[in-house]
């Protein structure tokens, strides 16, 4: 399962709002061609683009999201974080419901690393309703589609449910059993913090067999030498800036 080597990450979130078709957008202007981004669970069960437990670091909103319905996002502006610097620009851009970013992204000819984010629930409470979502969109047919969690649980539900969608095993620090629990779930990918990285440690996955995908990546030197390292590609918050650096070298 090859993304491409600089992916934006939660859309592109340093120059746009995290998890927001205006993300997704921003990632594409940028020349991007993958973006990752998150689905978490609302209480009515609902599942939108949102990253945190709660609405309160980057929205308008307030409290943990499976209090809430997809009815009380109607009024609640993701570009909180935007409002200092870039003014009006976003003003008003809403939270994306999962069906809405899958849609905007084909759209625009890209590819999504949807990352599985579980918070406080059984996790069939949210894989299943995503299968469910993902089974018959045209990302998955024309092989754009990647799922990833840090939730082996989850990763390991998703293979035995829908087999046929590429997984990417998420990691924080690359653990001494990488292997055996991405072969568990049969895994096409790993997922790994770049600071947490060693030359040792890449090369250990690529000779596995396995395209290694790092985060989050926001300097061009990193980005290079991960790459010189073996690593198949990077998840960074501003590609445009990345991207420049590295194709000027």
């Amino acid at each position: 399962m090859r993304m491409s080597p600089i992916i934006g990450h939660r859309g592109a979130a340093r120059i746009a709002p995290e998890n927001t078709l205006a993300g997704i957008r921003a990632a594409a202007a940028c020349g991007v061609t993958w973006v990752e981004m998150d689905v978490i669970l609302m209480g009515d069960g609902a599942l939108i683009m949102h990253h945190d437990k709660t609405l309160n670091r980057c929205t308008t909103g307030k409290g943990e999201v499976l209090a809430l319905g997809l009815a009380d996002l109607q009024n609640i502006d993701a570009a909180k974080l935007f409002e200092k610097e870039y003014g009006d620009t976003f003003k008003g851009e809403p939270v994306p419901t999962l069906q809405e970013a899958l849609d905007l992204t084909h759209e625009l000819g890209m590819g999504m690393n949807l990352e599985i984010k579980m918070h406080n629930h059984p996790v069939t409470d949210l894989v299943l309703p995503v299968l469910d979502v993902l089974k018959n969109h045209p990302l998955l047919r024309e092989g754009k589609l990647i799922i990833s969690s840090f939730d082996h649980e989850a990763l390991a539900l998703c293979h035995q449910h829908s087999p046929e969608i590429p997984l990417g095993h998420l990691f924080e620090g690359l653990p001494s059993n990488w292997l055996t629990l991405t072969t568990e779930v049969n895994a096409a990918t790993v997922h790994a913090n770049q600071r947490k990285l060693t030359q040792k440690k890449v090369q250990e996955v690529c000779e596995a067999g396995y395209e290694l995908y790092c985060y989050t990546v926001n300097d061009a030197q990193k980005a290079r030498q991960l790459f010189e390292w073996g690593a198949s590609g990077i998840f960074t918050d501003d590609p445009e800036e990345v991207k420049t650096a590295i194709d000027d070298n």
